[in-house]
Parts: structure tokens; sequence; C-alpha cells
């Protein structure tokens, strides 16, 4: 069996436009050290992220702690919205979920984004068979992921894990890469399975 950790980044400085380069904030470097602990005993074999210093850097203190490297993989990086910042990110955000074709004119389709991001991962459960890995990574890019195996999953569940950061899906695949189960983790989170489960990250 193989396991695999997504790791969506905690919170950020929203004030950083820049996507690829804005950095966690005072809390979010304090938030993931509950990463760390989570991860310390789950044997973690290979670490990958996503190239943007955020989801790099919630890992970062999970990795330099136990002494592994951090593969980047550029499929795994967040969705384009435009070139440019955008405010009404709520409406933008309901539109793509209802339309997974729709986006501005320099940006990505969730389309897109769910077709790099599940060709990465399936490299990845080819390349580490029956391996742990944690992967850095992000609200929507994460979401599309739990859409291609879940598609009842959509706006409504993405609008309720928004505000989640970090926050830990696990996924276990057989020797085929089929997806055995699906758990949701994070500081203040469901633990979603077979059945739900209230619990706390600590």
């Amino acid at each position: 069996m193989t396991t695999v950790y997504f790791v969506r980044h905690a919170e950020s400085n929203y004030n950083n436009h820049d996507d690829s380069l804005r950095e966690l904030s005072a809390k979010g470097l304090k938030d993931r050290k509950l990463v760390t602990a989570f991860l310390a005993d789950k044997g973690i074999d290979v670490a990958l992220s996503s190239p943007y210093k955020r989801a790099i850097d919630t890992i970062r203190d999970f990795t330099d702690s136990f002494g592994l490297h951090i593969d980047i993989i550029d499929e795994f990086r967040e969705r384009k919205v435009d070139s440019e910042w955008i405010e009404d990110f709520v409406s933008f955000s309901q539109r793509q979920w209802n339309d997974f074709s729709y986006k501005l004119s320099d940006g990505e389709c969730l389309q897109e984004v769910q077709d790099r991001n599940v060709s990465a991962l399936r490299s990845v459960l080819g390349k580490y068979q029956g391996k742990n890995i944690i992967i850095g990574s992000h609200g929507t890019a994460l979401s599309t992921i739990i859409n291609y195996y879940d598609n009842a999953f959509g706006y409504e569940d993405f609008a309720k894990i928004k505000s989640k950061m970090p926050w830990i899906v696990e996924f276990e695949f057989d020797e085929n890469a089929k997806l055995l189960a699906r758990k949701r983790r994070s500081s203040n989170f469901s633990l979603v399975g077979k059945r739900m489960i209230e619990g706390k990250l600590q």
C-alpha cells in the first residue's frame, strides 16, 4: 500500500500578491509545527512539494527535523487565477466550480488544474510504490484531486475548507494505484473515511 499525505499550506501573507513567492504569516509559521507533530510517527519516506514558497515552507519544518530532502514537482502548483489579483474571489471560485472549463484570459480552468495534478500524482504512485509520501499542496489544487476521486466534492465542500490551514488529506492506494481510502485532517477538521469523526490535530 502507498500512503500519500497532501498537506495544504498553513496561513500565508495575503498582502503579498506574488502567488509563487507568498510567504507564510506569523500564524502559519507557528501552525506548521502542527504538521510536524502529526507526521512525526507516520514513517515518511519521500517529501515532495509544489514549487510555491508557502507550500514548501509548510512542510520544511518537518523535513528539516527528520533529514528529508524536498523534491519540487511543478505540476503540483496552485491554480493560476490570472495575471492580475482579483478581489471577488468567491464569485470567481463559484463560477469555476460550476464550470470546470471557465477561466480568465491569463488563468487556468479547474479541468486543467485537475489534469496536471492527477497526472503528477499518478507518476508519483508509479515511482514510489509502497512508500509513505508527503506532498506540499494548495486548497484549489488539492480540492480538484479530491473531486477526481469523488465527483460529489464541489464548491460547497471547497468553501468549507477555505479557512482550514494547514489541512492534511491522507490517501491510501493499492499496488495498482487504486484509491482505497481518503481521510481529511487539520487543526479543527473532520476525519473522513467510511465514517465521519470530529477530531483535532494535536
